[in-house]
């Protein structure tokens, strides 16, 4: 079901984020479609997954083979394996760092992806599209070591990837963070392991104080709505050790029993 973010009748900006059934052996993800002028990006579509419910939502908006972009924060399986089926389906181009773009071939038949691909470079990149300019934002390390994250100009909406992602329980993930203290078990873990270090953690939040989003959508669990919500959720990443922060000479030791189920 495609939850309506924003809309002014000219811009609209959806998440979906019950396309995975429940029960399935798989992370929820989020993703989402900004509509404009008869066309559309889609950010971080998902594995095959997610495609068919996707392609369904979308068409209620503008005829697939018109979708002008898709974007990818980085190159996990969960962000773009169903890329094949998009480009078969319809004249988008992929936007992805430039570290990835010379992986993503990986995912599809040979040659499918010639004159698809558009490598934004480390500092990131404005997007226009109609009256419309996007920000691709460098959110590198966080957790890709090409990363980046979107934001959108009219709605206020900063697509923020991996930061703020929470594992929450089936169903949860559709309404926006009330309780920051309750919410925070949910996405602590997930932080320490994946963010890289406290020092990009810390460059991230100046940039995201400076845009002054108004919602934070990340592509796993709940989003984030209002100033209240978003600032807490920068202070407390501000401060977070994470990563390489809790590594230790204890942690990198060969193993001396078979700990795994063979």
């Amino acid at each position: 079901m495609a939850i309506e973010l924003f809309n002014n009748g000219k811009h609209i900006c959806l998440m979906f984020s019950d396309l995975v059934d429940e029960g399935e052996a798989s992370v929820q993800s989020n993703q989402f479609l900004i509509v404009q002028d008869g066309t559309g990006i889609l950010l971080d579509p998902g594995g095959v997954l997610t495609y068919n419910e996707l392609f369904m939502g979308m068409s209620k908006y503008f005829p697939p083979k018109q979708l002008r972009y898709v974007f990818a924060s980085h190159a996990d399986p969960d962000i773009i394996a169903s890329l094949p089926r998009w480009l078969a389906g319809s004249d988008t181009k992929l936007l992805i760092s430039s570290i990835w773009s010379r992986f993503v071939p990986h995912f599809c038949a040979q040659g499918k992806t010639e004159g698809r691909i558009i490598a934004i470079p480390d500092e990131g990149s404005l997007l226009p599209l109609g009256d419309t300019e996007f920000q691709i934002l460098p959110a590198h390390f966080l957790h890709a070591e090409g990363n980046f994250q979107f934001y959108d100009p009219v709605s206020r909406i900063l697509y923020s990837g991996d930061m703020g992602a929470s594992m929450l329980p089936d169903g949860l993930a559709m309404d926006p963070v009330q309780d920051f203290d309750k919410h925070l078990p949910y996405m602590h873990g997930f932080h320490s392991r994946y963010m890289v270090s406290n020092k990009v953690c810390r460059y991230w939040v100046e940039m995201v104080r400076k845009l002054d989003p108004e919602w934070m959508v990340p592509q796993h669990g709940a989003p984030f709505k209002g100033r209240e919500m978003i600032g807490r959720f920068l202070d407390w990443i501000e401060t977070l050790p994470c990563g390489v922060d809790l590594m230790t000479q204890e942690m990198y030791q060969a193993p001396r029993k078979i700990t795994v189920s063979l």
